[in-house]
């Protein structure tokens, strides 16, 4: 909790020159520490540290009346109290400097008594994810500002199609989303999705100082852990039946499979990225891209199939060409068109993995799973195989690799009960 005091600032630089008084301040200590300073000085023998006053009929303080000034200094330090216990535990997030600018509002009268919504500001969920969103398309992040929207629409759908204000997100509002989301046989991973989208929503406003939350709902509400979905890698024999596959070349099914072995041998590389690829990113047997999702940059050495799998596209080609059909420059106005592609391409994928003879619905990122799970099985280190992916941290990789395949499972039953 915050703490405040009235007391005397017998620093040096604080004491006047001419008279050698010292100021009166409010001391407002909040992780960090600041002083107010009022409008009364005495010396060292004027105070009362004790009682936080100034002594009376002292000759220090014989140029103001002592029971008037110390009146003041009282009501200046109670409506600071008040304002703090108005704030509760809301106080520890609110950085020392805002809080001394509210508490001189308050001394001023420009803030009511029920100072906490004036103070931690009422802007509604639409009108921040607006700014967000319109930040994300801005730098070409147009499926982030989709995640974005699509959990405020969720829960502006739940608030009865009306808006809200990040106040009105409490810990009782987010539980009865998430029962009412359930009943209505929606999944788990989606639910989730929804609100780790607006617990960024919630928590850029805080960090932004646009919004102080009386109770950080969110640090009290769990979001529902993500369900572990169906395991989504290829085994190694897998990958071998669609490199045996065989379609008429400039296809649409036959560039699908090219993505798709090109993905693989680029260490799971994602859709997006590959058709964001232009002829200057390959240099030297080399491609050269920043991931979408985390702008990390990557350097991938081509592999022989992924070699022989450009040659099909980079012959007579300039550099800011893009390398493959699907090309896509990254910028919110075509992100609908590669969206499409997407889809296009996820459709072909279900025919090309029946015509492999794969029990699954082929997606481009079964790539990134089977190769982070073929490389597992062959031995290499948790370590290594994050730095491949790209990822930011191991727990990410971990949970590629969290659920062994059945057969390694069945093998190791009948290891340990025969």
């Amino acid at each position: 909790m915050a703490r405040i005091s009235l007391l005397l600032d017998t620093r040096k630089h604080s004491q006047n020159k001419k008279t050698g008084l010292y100021p009166v301040v409010l001391s407002v200590h909040n992780k960090q520490g600041k002083r107010i300073r009022l409008p009364f000085r005495t010396s060292k023998a004027g105070w009362d540290d004790k009682r936080m006053q100034l002594k009376e009929n002292h000759p220090d303080n014989s140029g103001f009346d002592c029971v008037k000034a110390n009146l003041e200094l009282y009501d200046k330090y109670n409506s600071a109290k008040k304002l703090i216990h108005e704030l509760g535990t809301t106080v520890h997030d609110i950085p020392v400097k805002l809080l001394v600018e509210n508490i001189k509002k308050v001394w001023n009268k420009k803030l009511n008594t029920n100072l906490q919504r004036e103070l931690t500001n009422d802007i509604s969920l639409q009108e921040w994810s607006n700014v967000i969103i319109q930040r994300k398309n801005k730098v070409n992040k147009p499926g982030t500002a989709k995640w974005y929207e699509q959990g405020v629409t969720a829960l502006i759908k739940f608030n009865g199609g009306k808006d809200l204000t990040l106040h009105d997100i409490t810990v009782t509002f987010l539980k009865e989303f998430e029962v009412e989301y359930r009943s209505k046989g929606i999944a788990t991973n989606t639910i989730s999705s929804y609100l780790r989208a607006i617990r960024a929503l919630y928590n850029s406003a805080i960090s932004e100082e646009v919004f102080v939350p009386t109770k950080n709902a969110f640090k009290f509400y769990k979001i529902p852990a993500t369900a572990r979905t169906k395991k989504r890698a290829l085994s190694k024999s897998d990958i071998d039946s669609l490199r045996k596959l065989k379609y008429p070349e400039n296809t649409t099914i036959w560039h699908t499979l090219n993505y798709l072995l090109f993905m693989f041998n680029c260490r799971g590389m994602n859709l997006i990225d590959l058709a964001k690829l232009r002829i200057r990113d390959i240099i030297q047997n080399r491609v050269f891209y920043g991931r979408s999702k985390t702008d990390d940059p990557l350097s991938v050495q081509l592999t022989p199939e992924a070699l022989e799998i450009l040659s099909h596209y980079t012959a007579g080609k300039k550099e800011d060409d893009f390398v493959f059909p699907i090309g896509y420059n990254g910028s919110t106005e075509n992100y609908k068109y590669y969206m499409k592609d997407r889809d296009l391409v996820n459709k072909k994928l279900k025919i090309i993995g029946k015509d492999a003879g794969i029990n699954a619905t082929l997606t481009t990122y079964h790539m990134r799973h089977s190769w982070a799970t073929i490389a597992r099985n062959l031995g290499i280190s948790t370590d290594v195989i994050s730095e491949g992916l790209g990822h930011k941290s191991l727990k990410t990789t971990e949970i590629y690799l969290k659920s062994f395949t059945n057969e390694v499972l069945d093998e190791a039953n009948a290891m340990v009960v025969a």
